[in-house]
């Protein structure tokens, strides 16, 4: 029985000098489903360009808006992926519009994704903070700093008129007892493999794998990533991520490890 049908089952039962850059800079490099293992051109991800439209999501002290970034690396791993790695990918937002965080994992669940990262630049807790890191779901945060920008991310749906309810029953069933407990391993591995692999290229933020409770990543059925590509909080890291080609690098890399997550042990 595949994992759809296997969840759909669950829930019928009662009852996660420019130094961003570490290394050379990134190229092309090198793969879920139970049964047997597909070809990676089979598995589909769905990134996700944070913010949008009324939200603009952090602002840099060069003006440096939040949407723009997300959405420009989106794009480019989005594109890197079709084009270096046979993987298809498909974006919540392909333009300038806002999308209610609900609505962005309903698109990934009703798209079969077998991975879903949301991309952010945000403002850190400290102007200090800079480099890549990357969450996933807890119901409790892993520090103060992820459950700031948790509190943050969640807050996104005000620009929409919406306010964010609290966790639908099926998904605190699901939470507490454990039902999708492939879903939330698979989403550790997804993030250690990222931040591991991402970390060969680009400056990571100290302590880079952490977890709170951010309402983009509740899918219960699919495997789910927040990835920080860097703080415009921070003017080292505006700097960078205002530059087309440091974006495009930063791309290259995300999908690098994007397409590695896919046939790392423990996520298929």
């Amino acid at each position: 029985m595949d994992r759809r049908r296997l969840f759909g089952l669950a829930l019928t039962l009662p009852l996660a000098a420019l130094p961003l850059f570490a290394g050379p800079a990134a190229s092309a490099a090198p793969e879920r489903k139970p049964a047997s293992k597909p070809a990676i051109g089979n598995r589909l991800v769905m990134l996700d360009p944070g913010h949008g439209g009324a939200d603009p999501g952090a602002i840099g002290t060069l003006g440096t808006r939040e949407k723009d970034v997300t959405l420009d690396i989106a794009r480019a791993v989005a594109r890197t992926l079709r084009e270096r790695h046979r993987v298809t990918a498909r974006l919540t937002r392909d333009d300038d519009r806002f999308l209610a965080l609900e609505e962005r994992v309903a698109l990934t669940r009703k798209a079969g994704a077998d991975l879903f990262v949301s991309i952010h630049a945000d403002s850190a807790p400290s102007t200090q903070a800079r480099g890549l890191s990357a969450y996933t779901l807890s119901d409790k945060a892993s520090d103060a700093f992820a459950s700031r920008l948790a509190q943050q991310e969640n807050r996104a749906d005000r620009y929409g008129g919406l306010e964010i309810k609290g966790t639908t029953r099926v998904v605190k069933d699901i939470l507490i007892d454990l039902t999708a407990r492939h879903t939330r391993n698979a989403s550790l591995v997804a993030r250690q493999a990222l931040v591991r692999g991402a970390g060969k290229d680009l400056r990571l933020l100290d302590n880079p794998m952490r977890s709170a409770n951010f309402a983009v990543l509740k899918a219960p059925d699919v495997p789910s990533v927040l990835v920080e590509t860097g703080f415009l909080s921070n003017p080292h890291d505006e700097r960078i991520l205002r530059d087309a080609n440091a974006r495009l690098v930063v791309a290259r890399v995300l999908a690098r490890e994007i397409a590695a997550v896919l046939t790392a042990r423990g996520f298929a």
